[in-house]
């Protein structure tokens, strides 16, 4: 696939958001593994649930209060590693190939970026504490014009300030719904399947279906 701009999501794809809780898996108590889940799971659900009733508030917000549940709701967690969790959050690790298949796509002249629900501050810190600062040429944050993904306008984001057609737009995401309301927008997806999950949302499929980014550089 040639485009004129690459653009990732963020949590899942470019960084691992289990990798807060695989840090400090010492201090989260007995089932830190279910916790992360749960975490993961909570966040997003509240993405949804806000956008559908209109009352958006930012995805660090989110994030807090998820983690909060998770912690509450799985027995013999430790709710005093909470702070330390939120910052392992802010500097997630991201995936090993990132970095060399960011500089490969940029150095074909295309533009690259991020679409994501964080907060620009939460995106900002994983990029910086990753080093794709000067990989990335935009990195659009959901919460300027606060609603969360699917809806088609956090998408318009991209074409907006681009000016391309949005088949000209690659979308990588690790997100099956994530790559369902992209393709429905018109990009060209590909969805990364790092953990071989089924397919869902038939009538919207990808363009590619791959294991990880370096994919990209194969097609």
């Amino acid at each position: 696939m040639t485009a004129k701009a690459y653009v990732f999501d963020a949590y899942g794809t470019l960084f691992d958001v289990h990798s807060a809780v695989s840090r400090h898996f010492d201090i989260v108590g007995e089932n830190p593994a279910r916790v992360s889940e749960i975490w993961r799971n909570k966040q997003l659900e509240y993405t949804w649930t806000r956008s559908g009733m209109g009352r958006y508030v930012d995805f660090w917000t989110l994030t807090t209060q998820a983690l909060d549940f998770a912690l509450a709701s799985v027995p013999g967690s430790n709710a005093d590693c909470r702070n330390t969790l939120l910052d392992a959050y802010m500097a997630l690790d991201c995936y090993s190939e990132v970095p060399t298949v960011l500089k490969a796509l940029k150095d074909t002249g295309a533009k690259t970026a991020i679409l994501s629900n964080g907060s620009p501050d939460m995106l900002s810190a994983a990029v910086n504490s990753a080093g794709l600062a000067e990989l990335l040429d935009n990195q659009f944050s959901v919460d300027e014009i606060g609603v969360f993904k699917t809806d088609p306008a956090t998408y318009a984001m991209v074409t907006d300030e681009y000016g391309f057609q949005p088949n000209e737009i690659a979308f990588q995401s690790s997100n099956r719904w994530d790559i369902a309301g992209a393709v429905a927008f018109g990009f060209n997806c590909n969805w990364i399947n790092r953990t071989e999950q089924p397919d869902e949302y038939h009538d919207l499929r990808p363009n590619g279906v791959i294991g990880d980014l370096r994919g990209l550089l194969e097609t």
